[in-house]
């Protein structure tokens, strides 16, 4: 290695700690002698590895300090102490009047009653409502004896020991003590320490004259021709620097933009709506059963203020009305009972997304066919959170309103989707949602969990959700998978929580979506 090429890239900071490397071996000892502050020694010793010459190690020591009580109880004495100490002088001792004379408060008796009682230095009796504790031969031995938790704490007034350097019967006072809280309280300290190698050993005997370097060079210097004569510090193009973390979307939002555009891709103009809707759009206009347990607060939640919203037109409620108790413009004997109005206008925050294609199928005029529709948006429900489930997540739906369409379509649709977001193999399986029919559910594997993982359900609409909301029967295809499943395995995340925890490494770290 060409030390002299090292000699020119040295940063003052590494010049004046050369003098001491061979003399130090820890960053402490270092910075003190070169007149430093730590963390500007710390930052030649930095260097000066990059440049290979010397290794580092840091190691990690916890030192034993007082806690919040410690300090109270090497002055005047552990509770338990004071406790048998006071009773070694009256033998036997009402509670109340050794708490007085032994200055405890109540959780200090509590914790001194069982310590002397697991020792055998008491006895207690009942006089009546009074407790009455009895000193026994043992603990007259024990008032008098200095127990190891005691002697451990007077070290610590003039003493602040590590936990690993501790002799037996400290390290056991010391058990002993943490046990109970905010005695003993341990601090955390690392220290740094290097090792010289052979180029760093050469380096370090090497004297350099300040004098004859020039570190930053001036439009004076060059006129007049000093540095001719002079050093000229190169810069280190390998030295580390901080790390620039450029301005990004948020990894969730990337790959929901991308999402949007597959989406447009197949030809889809995007629905949007509000995330609070009632339950006519949210359960009612889909064909769920307004006693169906998903409308429950087990799985829905309802919003308090305002309780209820406004419903669309009278003939289109009618229309929804009519079809849930069997006497709609289907042939469907629907589901029986009666349909009330006051269900149907609860606020709730909307399960999914699939209210925004009732909504499109309610304002669809005849010219406009045919259509195709998607979303990409925030749901909730009252589930219990998991890996795999959160009560907020992100759902994409699509909506095709066709009279040439069929089955083969929508999976199509579906299989084409998937494959641009990364999964070219999904599974299909029959499946029964309220608003469609057929249905079916899809599932991709998921790597690590080794298992699948269900994505969401999708169908042809039934008539009685169609005909309601459209005024006749005509095919309609309708699917609503999970977004944030289907981007977890592109971002390497097993857990659907890791999504959200807003750590900001992860978020600087994440990579680009880039499918």
């Amino acid at each position: 290695m060409d030390l002299n090429r090292v000699i020119d890239s040295l940063h003052p900071l590494e010049r004046k700690v050369l003098p001491h490397l061979s003399s130090c071996t820890n960053l402490s000892e270092l910075a003190n002698k070169s007149g430093l502050q730590e963390v500007e020694a710390q930052r030649a010793l930095q260097w000066l590895e990059n440049k290979e010459m010397l290794s580092q190690r840091k190691e990690v020591k916890e030192r034993i300090t007082f806690g919040e009580l410690g300090k109270g109880y090497a002055e005047h004495g552990l509770p338990e102490k004071r406790f048998i100490y006071s009773l070694s002088k009256k033998d036997k001792c009402k509670k109340e009047s050794l708490m007085e004379s032994a200055n405890l408060s109540e959780d200090e008796f509590s914790i001194s009653l069982g310590l002397m009682k697991k020792k055998g230095a008491i006895e207690l009796m009942k006089d009546g409502d009074d407790l009455i504790i009895m000193i026994t031969s043992k603990g007259k031995e024990l008032s008098k004896k200095h127990s190891l938790e005691e002697l451990f704490l007077k070290k610590l007034k003039t003493e602040s020991p590590y936990l690993k350097e501790l002799k037996e019967e400290d390290k056991y006072a010391y058990e002993e003590l943490k046990k109970r809280k905010e005695i003993l309280d341990v601090k955390k300290e690392t220290e740094f320490f290097y090792e010289l190698n052979d180029n760093g050993k050469k380096l370090s005997k090497i004297e350099i004259n300040e004098d004859d370097i020039i570190d930053n060079l001036s439009s004076d210097i060059i006129k007049s021709g000093e540095w001719k004569d002079k050093r000229l510090r190169r810069y280190d193009v390998e030295i580390n620097v901080p790390s620039i973390n450029g301005g990004k979307r948020h990894f969730v939002r990337q790959a929901m933009l991308y999402g949007r555009k597959v989406w447009m891709d197949l030809g889809f103009e995007e629905m949007r709506g509000p995330i609070i809707q009632t339950s006519f759009w949210n359960f009612d206009a889909l064909f769920t059963a307004q006693d169906h347990p998903v409308r429950d607060m087990q799985d829905t939640y309802f919003i308090k203020n305002p309780k209820k919203g406004k419903l669309p037109s009278v003939e289109l409620v009618r229309n929804v009305k009519l079809e849930h108790e069997g006497k709609g413009k289907t042939d469907s004997s629907s589901w029986g009972g009666e349909w009330f109005e006051e269900n149907a206008q609860l606020n709730v925050l909307r399960t999914h997304t699939t209210g925004l294609s009732a909504m499109t199928l309610a304002n669809l005029k005849e010219e406009e066919l045919p259509i195709k529709k998607f979303s990409v948006g925030g749901c909730f429900r009252n589930e219990a959170i998991d890996w795999s489930h959160l009560n907020e997540f992100n759902q994409t739906e699509g909506i095709v309103v066709d009279p040439n369409s069929n089955f083969r379509h929508l999976l199509g649709y579906l299989k084409q989707f998937l494959t641009r977001m990364g999964f070219p193999k999904a599974r299909f399986r029959p499946a029964f949602f309220p608003y469609t029919s057929p249905s079916v559910e899809f599932d991709v594997f998921h790597p690590v969990h080794k298992k699948w993982i269900e994505l969401g359900g999708a169908g042809l609409a039934r008539p009685e959700v169609v005909v309601p909301l459209l005024g006749k029967d005509i095919p309609v295809l309708i699917w609503g998978p999970g977004f944030d499943r289907i981007i977890m395995d592109y971002y390497k995340i097993n857990d659907l929580r890791d999504l959200y925890r807003n750590d900001i490494k992860q978020l600087r770290k994440m990579k680009v979506w880039l499918k």
